[in-house]
């Protein structure tokens, strides 16, 4: 009997894992370092030489919060807007998720965050960045979940994360 109850629990544990590897909430690799170092060629007469250029946790979030802030500030109701199924969202920054920006490998890396729409409803949203010199830009944007429900989920092929259907 216990042996039947200790390889019920194992095989449950081994698909849970299984599970997680083949859906993700967010993308980003299992374990990601502090700080990442990223090669960028100089434009100098020095083209050959190579600098490295230090991207951590806080400067993604230090430059996705100046990006929401300018996008915000631009418009003329001083809200951060995101286009979601045909609709216009005027949206409040919450919070940025600290604890899941992910390096993405090369020069791509994932952020998201809660924000408050006018409509009352809180709105998770997914930012794809990329490094361009001397700055991260965002590359793509889109509504993860409305009030907690998820839209999609992230899934990982060959080293590339993509979107999937909510099963």
């Amino acid at each position: 009997m216990i042996t039947r109850l200790a390889i019920a629990i194992s095989v449950s544990l081994l698909l849970a894992s299984a599970i997680a590897v083949f859906a993700s909430e967010h993308p980003g690799p299992p374990q990601q370092p502090q700080l990442q170092q990223l090669p960028q060629t100089t434009t100098s007469a020095a083209r050959t030489a190579t600098q490295t250029m230090a991207v951590s946790k806080t400067d993604i979030s230090g430059g996705l919060k100046k990006y929401i802030d300018t996008s915000a500030g631009k418009s003329p109701d001083k809200k951060f807007h995101v286009r979601n199924r045909g609709r216009d969202l005027a949206l409040d920054l919450i919070k940025i998720h600290d604890d899941r920006l992910s390096s993405l490998g090369g020069d791509k890396y994932f952020a998201c965050v809660d924000m408050k729409g006018i409509d009352g409803k809180t709105y998770d949203i997914d930012f794809l960045m990329a490094l361009r010199p001397k700055q991260l830009s965002v590359t793509q944007t889109s509504v993860h979940k409305i009030n907690g429900k998820p839209l999609y989920n992230w899934k990982e092929e060959n080293g590339v994360w993509k979107r999937v259907p909510v099963s």
